[in-house]
């Protein structure tokens, strides 16, 4: 049995009994907006772990959030119970805010265990009263003037914050009465009567509610204050209507002053304000004395005062700054013209383009379209031109008439003249415009004349074709050739170049570059004779007014750039060592190409591996097909030869058929074709013929883990638990068995404790004999059997008696020795047998019975107690298991051979025959 508890012990440990967990969590909860802070949300326990380490202080946290908000933490409630609060440090807003926040709590202990949940709140909707808003909520101050006609006052206005669409309707109404005001259900104040300053109604208070759909409202203030006014005009006393001034007057000097008075006598004004009210800008008016000034400078010949000069101003009198009576005058203000401007001209430079053939008498410019006077009357708007002066224009240009401001041309003006040319075809002429009156004002006129070019001659190339000629080999950038094109108007423009057709390979888009300044044509890459051998090119020029286009012939010069190919380019030939000399090896030939060479330009050698000379080729030159010949035989036998297998470089070059003069500077290519030739020898032993081996495949399997074969860790798993148990389980049964056969020796007393017991009238012997550990006795209790005091240990459970001579009755004694009877003392760390250990009751029982002189029984009858003695020795020390079971089963035997005895005794005086 001990076993089985043990190994379920051993179960529960592995199967997590180590576990932190959060109770009540995964869970929701609900909490009301605009909740107050350390409102509770959710409350929470742990359960700590199988080592009951407690949790980390701080712990539980929230450790996120989503959406991310600081309106909630974890209160501590006691060590495992816990709380889920609002902070205040967000306002939870059902109209505005998230409605569902998922919180993640985490939890860990001191020995490092965590545990993660997550709670959700979801804040529900709490129905808000309406609110006022802005200065409205704290009170406002409306102000009515007196003498208003009755009518609406002031427009209230409250926002629901339920309703965040602002459809619900809201209802007002005043809290205080009264005849002079009435306010709608939509929230408009109505005043219903005239208001009098006078009449003593100075202001009124009113106190304005707003209800939503549920009845839940709001209220607030409105003072309403009458507003004083004056109910006196003032009166003018200056007499003028009409001014006449000058124009061009100073800013600041005085043209008008404008007086009146208040007949008003009651004290509400002490002064009179003047102002303009008509827009102007030329006049200003003191607002003290009234007096006008002149504000900026009054122009007769500009804006709208050179149509009308008269000025139209209406003066404003009044005796208050706002609120007050006033009074208006209409004034009038009429500007003369002087010569104050000089004749002038809109563009004083004139630069103009004529061209270069243009006809005489060709009118070139009228002055009069740009000069002007700004004066708005005669003669001060009138004015002349003098007669033109300057360098270069001679007999070309002339004013017709004479001061009219007319210029026409009237000489020559080719721009490839020879004497413009001279003049740099560029002619300036001054002249003055002034006035007609005093002080006859003057300005100064520049005319640049300027000869435009015209196209008259073609744009043409210094030949109507070009043919260049380029190598094949010249690398890239080489000059080919320039193109020049020429223009013989003046000025001359700059002339570009660029390819518009030709040119193009297969490879390349374009071969040649033109350089679009100079015309220069050079390479772009390498160009094959054998792909194109003459290339036609289409060169266009273009300038500013004009383009051309010329042929351009490329010929490409052929050279030897191309290697011999061969096939096959590599071979392995086998022959044996006594082959004939002369003999074709194999049949073998080398078929060769050249693109720019002719089947008899071809040279056979042979280079590094051909050691002693052994192969040729036949023919060696002439031919683009060739064999392979053994020239030499081999001998090995002599040790000439020493190499088995050669590896052969030949060359094929194509220039055996050119003349010694081509020879010199003629281009050489060469091509290259490997040869690997293994020579046999001659056979030392006869060749067997070895069958075809048989091919044994050997099929490795190896046991591979499948993740899909759960029940594999399981049952490794299940095995490894049985295991461990049956192995506790053996090495407590060899502990057992131990303690049992090998007992711990301990100091020998000089008096036992209790003494060998002997059944002399039974046919079994039993011995009972229990050896003391020392210990230490705190504490004390009663029999509750025999009413002798003993002592025990609180820890251990071992207890002794007090003072067995006095508390004990005595024992008698029938062994020869003379030895006092020991009793069983449990060892240090054990618990003692209880009160209900039939083995050391019933021994007790049997010696009181002796005593008292029962009849004949055995030497060493031990007392006993009553079968059905169940409860404790002292209190707080419960029955223990597996020792208690062993004990009893150590009284039950004794019982037995109790049996042979007539009678038995019960409690301490009374005895029954059975």
């Amino acid at each position: 049995m001990q076993e089985v508890v043990l190994f379920l012990l051993l179960l529960g440990a592995l199967s997590g009994g180590q576990a932190l967990q959060l109770i009540h969590l995964p869970a929701m909860s609900k909490v009301a907006e605009n909740s107050p802070p350390e409102t509770s949300v959710h409350m929470f326990s742990v359960k700590l772990s199988a080592s009951l380490s407690p949790v980390v202080p701080g712990f539980p946290l929230i450790i996120n959030s989503s959406p991310l908000t600081r309106a909630f933490r974890v209160n501590w409630l006691s060590d495992t119970d816990f709380e889920v609060v609002t902070t205040g440090m967000e306002q939870l807003d059902f109209e505005e805010g998230p409605h569902i926040f998922d919180l993640q709590i985490y939890v860990k202990d001191d020995v490092a265990v965590t545990d993660l949940q997550v709670l959700t709140v979801q804040v529900t909707d709490v129905n808000e009263p309406p609110e006022f808003q802005g200065n409205l909520a704290k009170g406002l101050d409306l102000y009515i003037v007196e003498g208003t006609k009755p009518g609406f006052v002031y427009q209230v206005e409250a926002f629901d914050p339920e309703d965040t669409s602002q459809n619900l309707p809201l209802n007002y109404l005043l809290i205080s009465p009264s005849k002079s005001f009435r306010m709608s259900a939509n929230g408009t104040l109505f005043s219903t009567t005239e208001f009098d300053f006078e009449a003593g109604h100075s202001s009124y208070h009113l106190i304005v509610e707003v209800r939503d759909s549920q009845g839940l409202g709001a209220s607030t203030e409105l003072h309403v204050n009458i507003v004083n006014i004056n109910d006196e005009i003032p009166r003018f006393t200056s007499l003028t209507h009409m001014y006449t001034i000058p124009e061009e007057l100073s800013p600041g000097i005085i043209v008008a002053h404008i007086t009146a008075e208040d007949p008003d006598d009651r004290g509400f004004t002490s002064f009179l304000l003047y102002s303009i009210t008509t827009v102007n800008s030329y006049f200003m008016i003191n607002q003290l004395t009234g007096a006008i000034q002149v504000a900026r400078r009054i122009d007769r010949d500009a804006g709208e005062l050179r149509q009308n000069p008269v000025i139209s101003l209406e003066v404003l009198v009044k005796d208050r700054p706002s609120g007050g009576q006033e009074n208006r005058k209409q004034i009038t203000f009429t500007v003369e013209d002087i010569n104050d401007n000089p004749s002038t001209c809109t563009k004083f430079t004139f630069s103009i383009m004529v061209p270069e053939r243009a006809a005489r008498g060709t009118s070139l410019l009228d002055l009069n379209k740009f000069c002007f006077d700004d004066d708005s009357e005669a003669p001060n708007n009138r004015f002349n031109f003098t007669m033109p002066s300057g360098v270069g224009r001679g007999s070309r240009f002339l004013q017709d008439p004479a001061g009219s401001g007319k210029i026409v041309l009237i000489g020559d003006l080719d721009y490839e003249n020879p004497s413009n040319l001279a003049a740099g075809n560029k002619y300036t002429m001054i002249i003055q415009v002034q006035d007609v009156a005093a002080p006859y004002y003057k300005n100064n006129i520049y005319i640049y004349i300027l000869t435009s070019p015209e196209n008259e001659f073609p744009l043409v190339f210094d030949s109507p074709s070009y043919v260049f000629a380029v190598s094949e080999l010249s690398p890239p950038r080489t000059r080919v050739g320039r193109v020049q094109a020429t223009d013989k108007d003046f000025p001359q423009s700059r002339i570009t170049y660029s390819i518009s057709a030709g040119g193009a390979s297969q490879q390349y888009p374009n071969i040649f570059w033109i350089n679009p300044q100079t015309g220069e044509l050079q390479l772009v890459t390498k160009a094959d004779y054998e792909t194109i051998p003459v290339y036609i090119l289409r060169i266009q020029a273009t300038n500013s007014e004009d383009s051309s286009s010329v042929t351009v012939t490329v010929n490409i010069i052929e050279e030897n750039d191309e290697k011999p190919i061969c096939t096959p380019n590599s071979y392995f030939l086998a022959i044996p060592v006594d082959l004939k000399v002369g003999t074709n090896i194999h049949n073998f030939k080398l078929t060769c190409t050249d693109l720019d060479s002719s089947p008899r330009s071809f040279r056979y050698s042979i280079g590094a591996g051909n050691i002693n000379n052994h192969f040729t080729f036949s023919p060696n030159a002439g031919s683009n097909v060739t064999s392979l010949i053994l020239a030499t035989r081999f001998d090995y036998a002599s040790r000439l030869d020493k190499i088995w297998n050669y590896k052969l470089l030949v060359y094929i070059t194509d220039d055996n058929l050119l003349s010694s003069r081509k020879r010199a500077g003629a281009l050489v290519e060469t091509g290259t074709v490997t040869l690997s030739i293994s020579v046999i020898p001659h056979p030392t032993t006869i060749i067997t013929t070895t069958p075809k081996p048989r091919v044994t495949y050997q099929i490795l399997r190896k046991n591979a883990y499948s993740p899909s074969a759960w029940y594999v860790p399981f049952v490794i798993t299940l095995g490894s638990m049985l295991l461990l148990g049956l192995l506790v389980s053996m090495i407590i049964l060899l502990a057992k068995a131990i303690r049992r056969h090998c007992p711990c020796k301990t100091e020998t007393h000089k008096k036992p404790l209790v003494k060998r017991v002997e059944m002399k009238n039974t046919k079994r012997e039993v011995m009972v004999e229990t050896v003391q550990i020392n210990t230490v006795f705190d504490g004390e209790a009663t029999d509750p059997v025999t009413g002798a005091i003993y002592e025990f240990n609180s820890k251990t459970g071992a207890r002794k008696w007090k003072d067995s001579l006095t508390q004990m009755p005595k024992w008698k004694e029938s062994s020869p020795q003379g030895a006092a009877p020991r009793r069983p003392v449990p060892r240090e760390g054990t618990r003692p047998p209880r009160s209900t250990d039939k083995e050391r009751d019933g021994l007790s029982i049997r010696v009181h019975a002796e005593g008292a002189g029962l009849g004949p029984r055995s030497q060493a009858s031990m007392p006993r107690t009553p079968k059905n003695r169940t409860q404790p020795s002292r209190e707080g020390h419960p029955p223990d298991g597996p020792r208690r079971r062993e004990l009893g089963n150590t009284a039950r035997k004794l019982d037995r051979l109790d049996a042979a005895s007539p009678y038995i005794l019960r409690g301490q005086g009374g005895r029954q025959k059975m």
